[in-house]
């Protein structure tokens, strides 16, 4: 409880509140508290982007919240690697178009190093859990169907198909499962599962007899062969169709949480009243999120050429700051590229900050729910002291300016002369990595960096613009004559100098103070930092 009376549940987080909801509304529904299960998907038929990471790692949060309460809990990594192949990803061969409708574990991995395009892309994903320290149990759709984990709730499905149908006709409006069967079965010659169209169903044999028509699969037909045969659904020669697979997971598997995003919210709303009206089972508690976005506003997509993946993100920023953009804010859609990167790793920064009492925060829910996402960042096992923190810009620009060859000592040497090193602290492992993002940045961007947005009054403006004439001038010609002379142009315009510092500190590092202004602008060359301060006037 906070002093005001306000109830702070577990560490103040959403993530904490959605935990209690799922303990409340699980005892509600007298159901067994043993493990509580939370899933998400993992998508095989592209690249994972940003997106895809987010899902599972919102998802684990949800898990760690459960076990920080007392319950047993475990993330299932579900991946979709039985769906078949609806459209070649912006970047892959043309020659995968012949595989368009195959499950996408029955075509050749393009890159030949795993055994099938499905399991290429859902390795991926689970590269970047692996990174992040995320814990999940891996389940591949292709093997749950092999194995016949599904087979009672594929049974009630098909021989409710008929209700099944009203129901998808009722929620979505779609009238095809009126006329067919609710199932994908893999066709025998051609191989292709999205052109057969079930017509039958021997539960005695566990068969469904199919016809391979063909189908239209976003946009463009799919010829069928012709074929017509059965397929064994115990031995995994098909799959549910979506509106009705995620309901057979949740009851098979016993999940009590998934969030979704809101382009398959119709899907969802399907499979909650098929799990209850058909399998006679509560589906897990949802939570439904929305997309993350390009620059441009456009939904980033495996197939639509604009992959943000995690990998991008781990080549610039650390893991922890990947995890803070997913955790920070679950509803709303947020656009989203590279040149974020810096501003969360200086936000992570921050947090911790607040979590050592570093920085007071003087709201108590707010205090908790900030220190609670720091730790959920580093999933419950957060550092036992504060790291070095250097802003983003900084390293850049030292990086930018460092001989070659021999950057990492420089940026070292440049560090301690700014104070920012103290002992042995150049040895740490943390501050190498942020070196190296800061290496991989100028390698591949040059001195291009997203730059914080600073709201100028108008004294500040004529402030900011009278430095950059004195940096231009010769009387700029050592740190002492720099530093003294902030204090005079405040003076002249009627800026606190404390405030001026700050302010041009901002602009130039993305921080509220840095290293010792006159020696720093020296070391990163005037005409760099005259080019930074004329971009924040022009903003």
């Amino acid at each position: 409880m906070t002093m005001d009376g306000r109830k702070i549940i577990g560490h103040g987080t959403w993530y904490d509140k959605m935990a209690a909801k799922i303990i409340e509304r699980e005892k509600k529904l007298g159901r067994n508290l043993n493990l509580l299960r939370t899933e998400m998907g993992v998508g095989a038929s592209g690249f994972p982007h940003i997106g895809s990471f987010a899902d599972g790692a919102r998802a684990y949060a949800v898990t760690l919240a459960l076990r920080e309460m007392g319950y047993n809990s475990e993330l299932i990594a579900f991946a979709d690697d039985k769906d078949g192949l609806r459209k070649v990803p912006a970047g892959l061969p043309k020659w995968l178009e012949k595989y368009l409708g195959y499950p996408v574990t029955d075509i050749p991995d393009p890159y030949k190093c795993h055994g099938s395009f499905g399991e290429h892309m859902s390795s991926l994903l689970c590269e970047a859990f692996d990174k992040a320290g995320i814990e999940y149990k891996f389940m591949s759709g292709a093997e749950v169907y092999r194995r016949g984990l599904l087979v009672k709730e594929i049974e009630k499905i098909l021989a409710n198909a008929k209700k099944v149908g009203e129901i998808i006709r009722e929620e979505v409006g779609q009238e095809k499962y009126t006329e067919v069967l609710p199932y994908f079965a893999v066709c025998e010659n051609c191989g292709r599962i999205y052109t057969t169209r079930v017509y039958d169903f021997l539960p005695k044999e566990n068969k469904v007899l199919y016809v391979c028509e063909g189908m239209e699969v976003k946009g463009r037909w799919l010829e069928g062969c012709g074929y017509r045969g059965e397929a064994n659904y115990a031995k995994g020669e098909g799959k549910l169709s979506w509106k009705g697979e995620f309901a057979a997971r949740w009851k098979a598997l016993d999940i009590r949480f998934e969030a979704y995003g809101k382009d398959i919210a119709d899907s969802v709303k399907v499979n909650d009243r098929i799990c209850r009206e058909i399998l006679h089972h509560e589906p897990p508690l949802h939570a439904k999120y929305e997309m993350f976005l390009d620059k441009s506003g456009r939904k980033i997509s495996k197939s639509a050429g604009n992959v943000f993946t995690p990998q991008v993100w781990f080549r610039y920023g650390s893991p922890q700051s990947l995890l803070l953009l997913t955790l920070k804010r679950f509803v709303g859609t947020r656009k989203l590229d590279v040149t974020d990167i810096p501003l969360y790793m200086d936000e992570l920064d921050r947090l911790e900050d607040i979590y050592f009492g570093r920085i007071k925060v003087e709201d108590e829910m707010e205090k908790a729910k900030l220190k609670g996402l720091y730790m959920y960042c580093w999933l419950m096992k957060p550092p036992e002291k504060p790291r070095i923190h250097v802003p983003y810009n900084l390293l850049v620009y030292l990086v930018k300016v460092a001989p070659k060859g021999r950057e990492y000592e420089f940026v070292l040497e440049k560090l301690k002369q700014y104070r920012y090193l103290k002992g042995d602290a150049e040895k740490s492992e943390d501050l190498k990595r942020r070196i190296e993002y800061a290496l991989n940045w100028v390698r591949d961007f040059g001195e291009e960096i997203r730059e914080v947005k600073i709201k100028l009054k108008e004294n500040e403006r004529k402030a900011i613009k009278r430095f950059i004439e004195f940096l231009g001038s010769e009387d700029a010609s050592t740190a002492e004559k720099i530093q003294n002379a902030v204090f005079q142009i405040a003076r002249e315009n009627n800026v606190h100098y404390v405030e001026l510092f700050k302010t041009i500190y901002m602009i130039l590092l993305g921080a509220p103070r840095g290293p010792r202004l006159g020696p720093y602008i020296i070391a990163m060359g005037r005409r760099n930092v005259i080019e930074a301060l004329e971009r924040a006037l022009k903003k």
